[in-house]
C-alpha cells in the first residue's frame, strides 16, 4: 500500500556515487525529493534538535568557528569507530525519521523520492515501492571525495571503508543506475527508469 498515499522511491548508494546528481534529475522530472543528508545538516545546526545531544556525546572538539558543529571533525571521530558511528545514528535517526515522515505526508506530488545513504539499514527501504541504487567504482568514490570535498586519501578511504559493501544495496534494488561513466549515460538510465516507474504507477 502506498505510504501516505504516495509512490515512494528509495534512492541510495554509497558515498560519492552520485545520488545528488540523480536526485536533481528526478526533481526536474516531477518527483518530490527528500535529501536525508540535508536534513541531518539542518538538525546539527545550533538551533537544531540534534545539536545539544551530539555536542554532549562527542565533546567540544567537534566545534568549529562560531560554535557550529564541524561535520568533518565529527566524521573523523565516528567513521573510524563503528561504536561511535552507531551512537551518532542513535541520536540523529529518530529526529530525521520524523521529519521525513512529515515531508512525505505533506508532499503534493504523487511520487516522492527519498535519498538516504542508510535507506536499507534504517528500515525506510521496507516502506518503499521501489529501491534505486546508484553505483560507481571505488576509485571513483575516492577521487570524488578528494577532488570535490578536499579530503585526504586517508579521510576518503576511512569514509568509504566505514560503509557496507555496494553489493548489499544492489541486492535490494529494483533499479541500478551505473554512474561510473559519462553524465549523459547516467541521465539516460534515470530517464528510462522514470518512464518505467510512471507506467507502473
Amino acid at each position: 500500500m502506498p505510504y501516505h498515499g504516495k509512490t515512494l522511491v528509495g534512492l541510495t548508494g554509497n558515498i560519492a556515487c552520485g545520488k545528488s546528481t540523480v536526485l536533481r534529475q528526478l526533481r526536474k522530472l516531477g518527483a518530490y525529493t527528500i535529501d536525508a543528508d540535508a536534513l541531518i545538516h539542518a538538525i546539527l545546526r545550533k538551533d537544531g534538535p540534534a545539536y545539544a545531544p551530539v555536542l554532549e556525546e562527542f565533546g567540544p572538539d567537534i566545534l568549529g568557528e562560531g560554535g557550529d558543529i564541524d561535520r568533518r571533525a565529527l566524521g573523523m571521530i565516528v567513521f573510524s569507530d563503528p561504536a561511535k558511528l552507531r551512537r551518532l545514528e542513535e541520536i540523529e535517526h529518530p529526529i530525521v525519521r520524523k521529519l521525513i515522515d512529515e515531508e512525505i505526508k505533506n508532499a503534493r506530488e504523487p511520487v516522492v523520492v527519498l535519498d538516504a545513504i542508510k535507506l536499507i539499514e534504517s528500515g525506510w527501504a521496507d516502506k518503499c515501492d521501489a529501491i534505486w541504487v546508484i553505483t560507481c567504482q571505488r576509485e571513483q568514490q575516492i577521487d570524488r571525495l578528494m577532488r570535490l570535498r578536499n579530503y585526504s586519501r586517508h579521510e576518503a578511504d576511512t569514509r568509504v571503508n566505514a560503509q557496507a559493501p555496494q553489493e548489499a544495496k544492489v541486492n535490494r534494488a529494483n533499479t541500478v543506475i551505473d554512474n561510473s561513466g559519462a553524465l549523459s549515460y547516467t541521465r539516460n538510465q534515470v530517464a528510462k527508469a522514470w518512464r518505467v516507474l510512471m507506467r507502473e504507477t
